[in-house]
């Protein structure tokens, strides 16, 4: 069908013309004529295939949901689950290839009956793997905002290559957590802040004396992210403890107050950096993470790490440690 000025079809327009010509009065008639003339003068409109208007959707608008830590914390309606099921946390990796340049063996507290009573046997190389996990347990506290989650953590350290020993395990730590999530969504220069984390975690090794070690802490997570960074800043308050259940009572003089957490994705490689300090013993550690593809299912992992406390018998002990294995988790 053709059309006139891209909008009205020619039958339609002279249908128009041929209603003015009938009308006696001149000045109506020509009034007519103006009113026809005028609505074909209108911009083009092209034209629509009523078909193709039913059948395709309008193009969804990008949402702060589709951001990284949005997805891992199901901070937006599109992106919850749902209650009571397995999600990613920390890392989970296994570093069969694990050297420190300064093993532990003598480690020490000032708590009484906490230390050795003479150097034990350990070795520069072993086994070094983590495992960690969250799930929900109570979601849209707040209308449509606020989550309660439960996180689980457990990191050992495997003595493999040791056998004049038994290769046994030389330190396991154990991190419950309870979590309550609150999505934030604020601009701030140059990052979004995406979300508040209130958390309460516990920490221990699960040992008697005198290798007991074990804490508690209360602490504020800000979460902040522009496109492929995400920038976790979380300072936390040491719970204290009554002098006789104090395992490490200067355990914050060498763990810290805080630590800062540095992600970057570039495609199927995930760049970290783990960072503590502490505000009044001057110490802390820094950990260096690489997730790399190997295959379209298995993903290599390295990490370096510098400082106290890669664990907790080795709170007070600096030592730099490189691992080499396999990513089977990134991090959150």
């Amino acid at each position: 069908m053709l059309f006139l000025s891209g909008m009205l079809p020619l039958p339609a327009a002279a249908a128009d013309f041929r209603k003015c010509a009938v009308i006696v009065p001149d000045a109506e008639r020509l009034a007519c004529y103006d009113q026809t003339a005028a609505q074909l003068a209108q911009p083009p409109t092209a034209p629509v295939n009523a078909a193709q208007a039913i059948s395709e959707p309008p193009p969804e608008r990008v949402s702060v949901a589709d951001s990284f830590l949005g997805k891992r914390w199901e901070l937006d309606e599109g992106t919850k689950k749902g209650t009571f099921r397995f999600r990613e946390y920390k890392p989970v990796y296994i570093l069969p290839l694990h050297y420190s340049n300064n093993p532990n063996q003598s480690p020490a507290s000032p708590a009484p009956g906490h230390s050795v009573p003479a150097p034990i046997s350990t070795g520069s190389s072993e086994v070094k793997y983590q495992l960690s996990f969250k799930s929900k347990l109570w979601e849209n506290i707040l209308g449509d905002n606020g989550d309660l989650w439960f996180a689980y953590t457990q990191q050992s350290h495997w003595l493999l290559y040791n056998p004049e020993v038994s290769s046994p395990f030389r330190e396991t730590n154990y991190e419950p957590e309870l979590i309550f999530s609150l999505r934030t969504d604020t601009d701030l220069p140059g990052m979004r802040w995406r979300m508040l984390n209130l958390g309460l975690a516990h920490q221990s090794n699960g040992r008697g004396l005198p290798l007991s070690r074990s804490w508690n802490r209360v602490y504020a997570q800000f979460g902040l992210e522009r496109d492929n960074l995400a920038l976790l800043v979380r300072p936390w308050l040491r719970l204290p403890e009554r002098s006789e259940k104090d395992d490490n009572p200067d355990i914050t003089r060498y763990m810290g107050n805080g630590d800062v957490l540095l992600n970057y994705r570039r495609g199927e490689h995930v760049y970290a950096a783990l960072g503590r300090y502490s505000l009044h013993g001057g110490r802390g550690a820094m950990q260096l993470s690489w997730t790399f593809p190997i295959s379209h299912t298995l993903k290599g992992y390295v990490q370096a790490f510098s400082g106290y406390g890669e664990n907790l018998v080795d709170y007070n002990h600096s030592l730099t440690s490189i691992g080499l294995g396999l990513s089977l988790q990134e991090w959150r």
